[in-house]
């Protein structure tokens, strides 16, 4: 019983009161937390004169989803493509991400070379610097190569992160060197052994990386603003930004909009929320 006390986790101990104000600060946290989304979906369906009224109304007295999704696209008929296209990048910079980190994440973790905490150390640096401080040279760079207004312009720059690597680094110092010898003496090189045993044993931290990496290409504003704003490459984000006016803007499909954009992302992480816990937990069990 005792050795049983020892592996219960530390918050089993707590007094019955602490449970109790633990239980209500994560309720309370929760509801904030939620509470733009509803805000959200409310806003959406509810009609111009219902938009300002006092006191807040949480449920509308005239509900009119339908009519303000149809008066979206006769705003902005192109937000379907708005929204492939934002499908677009998010696949590209996903699957370039998954090749690109996966195979530094693994020479990093498996194979030791002059330098290689040095060159790690600058990876990750890359994170203490701020993308805005970087933005007109890769501006410049992809306008000496022609890429404005094109999908190469979106996905490319897009294709590495540290922090994924990161995350995939310390996943694979989770798996044993065993398995991968006795793959190696079974004749397979390096790339069959990362595609078939560790990657497919790195689940948690791949559920991890997908959903950060897709909810940050997803919504990606800054970047596709500045190298892609044309109509054939414009994404959901901007197309979003683009229904306020001048003088005034019409909030129930801006947050329409905005709702049909987050859908996507709240079932992904809904999903994938499991895995994503395990993952980001799991990348600081070992250095």
């Amino acid at each position: 019983m005792s050795a049983w006390r020892q592996q219960e986790p530390a918050y089993t101990d707590l007094s019955l009161p602490l449970k109790l104000l633990t239980y209500l600060i994560l309720v309370a946290g929760a509801v904030i937390m939620v509470l733009p989304f509803v805000w959200m979906a409310s806003t959406a369906c509810k009609p111009p004169p219902e938009l300002a009224t006092l006191p807040i109304r949480w449920i509308p007295e005239n509900p009119m989803c339908l009519q303000n999704l149809a008066e979206l696209y006769e705003t902005s008929p192109n937000f379907s493509r708005y929204m492939l296209n934002s499908a677009i990048l998010t696949i590209g910079r996903t699957v370039g991400q998954l090749i690109t980190c996966s195979l530094a994440a693994y020479g990093f973790a498996r194979y030791p070379f002059p330098g290689r905490n040095v060159v790690f150390a600058l990876c990750i640096g890359l994170l203490m610097v701020p993308f805005q401080a970087i933005i007109i040279p890769e501006y410049l760079l992809l306008r000496q190569l022609d890429w404005l207004n094109s999908f190469r312009a979106l996905i490319i720059p897009g294709i590495f992160s540290a922090f994924a690597m990161f995350l995939l680094r310390q996943a694979f110092l989770q798996i044993p060197l065993e398995l991968e010898e006795s793959a190696m003496i079974d004749g397979a090189n390096p790339l069959q052994i990362l595609r078939h045993i560790t990657l497919p044993l790195s689940g948690p931290a791949l559920a991890a990386f997908a959903v950060i990496t897709i909810q940050a290409a997803w919504n990606d504003f800054l970047f596709p603003l500045v190298v892609a704003n044309s109509p054939d490459t414009r994404v959901v984000t901007i197309g979003i930004s683009l229904l306020q006016g001048e003088r005034s803007t019409p909030w129930n499909l801006l947050m329409m909009g905005s709702f049909l954009a987050t859908v996507p992302m709240l079932l992904l992480f809904v999903v994938l929320q499991r895995y994503f816990i395990e993952g980001v937990a799991m990348s600081g069990v070992k250095g």
